[in-house]
């Protein structure tokens, strides 16, 4: 936990605070904590002595807090002043801002991308200072679970689609979080596989036909569990097929990085 402070002098109290409450930014509905560290006394007789009030105001930044300011910030910037913030603590080191409002449209972006860059900064914003690490998200209408339900389905589809046609299907790109959805979807089905290609912001899924599995007389494929053909290309890669891959996990997708992934 952070902790802001201001130290000032006026000639009362009143006036000191004033001059500490501008000096951190706080409006009349902030909340801080004020010491007062000496009253005012006046001149004796006009011209003798006195000296002024001091001051000390401070608010403990909390890094929930310092998100959801971030996060009014960003979206007063936009002009998106209507929209609405609920903050709510899911779980222990994790916080939800959930949106809303007749402009969220805007707020959400084309496939999420706007509302994927405000989650990213804003969970910048809450990890900067040494408190342990808070998962941010940033959602709106449930539309992360929406967007999580299609990439599921769309995952099923195309994985039996490569079964039946012993094709692979280049996705658009995506970040590694909406990655890693189409990858569990795709290692629920049996005879299919998924890995990653492309650099940064062009890195998609590809999905395709396991090479654990051999083709049947209709093109559809199978299990080959008993003994007879060689393995699917003796068990190397052929361009244009699926890797290699016996365990049928995800390839190429490195650690938790990029938007979802822990941020130091």
């Amino acid at each position: 936990m952070m902790i802001k402070e201001a130290i000032c002098e006026g000639i009362n109290v009143q006036d000191a605070l004033e001059k500490a409450k501008a000096q951190l930014g706080l409006d009349d509905t902030a909340e801080y904590e004020l010491e007062i560290i000496q009253t005012e006394e006046k001149k004796k007789f006009g011209l003798f002595g006195g000296r002024p009030a001091k001051v000390r105001v401070f608010i403990k930044d909390t890094p929930n807090e310092r998100a959801e300011k971030f996060l009014r910030d960003v979206l007063d910037k936009m002009t998106l002043s209507s929209v609405e913030i609920e903050t709510n603590a899911t779980e222990e080191n994790a916080v939800e801002f959930n949106l809303s409002g007749e402009e969220v449209g805007f707020v959400i972006g084309r496939r999420g991308e706007t509302l994927d860059a405000l989650q990213y900064l804003t969970s910048l914003v809450a990890n900067h200072g040494e408190e342990p690490y808070i998962k941010v998200t940033v959602n709106t209408g449930n539309y992360r679970e929406k967007r999580e339900k299609t990439l599921e389905i769309l995952g099923r589809k195309l994985a039996f689609k490569a079964i039946k046609t012993g094709r692979k299907t280049s996705l658009e790109p995506m970040n590694p979080y909406e990655r890693r959805i189409i990858h569990t979807a795709v290692q629920k089905v049996n005879g299919a596989i998924s890995w990653s290609e492309g650099e940064n912001a062009a890195r998609h899924v590809v999905i395709g036909p396991d090479p654990k599995v051999r083709s049947n007389r209709k093109g559809g494929y199978q299990n080959n569990r008993r003994g007879g053909k060689r393995p699917y290309n003796g068990g190397k890669k052929k361009s244009g097929t699926a890797p290699v891959n016996p365990d049928r996990v995800p390839l190429n997708e490195g650690g938790e990085t990029g938007l979802y992934g822990r941020i130091k």
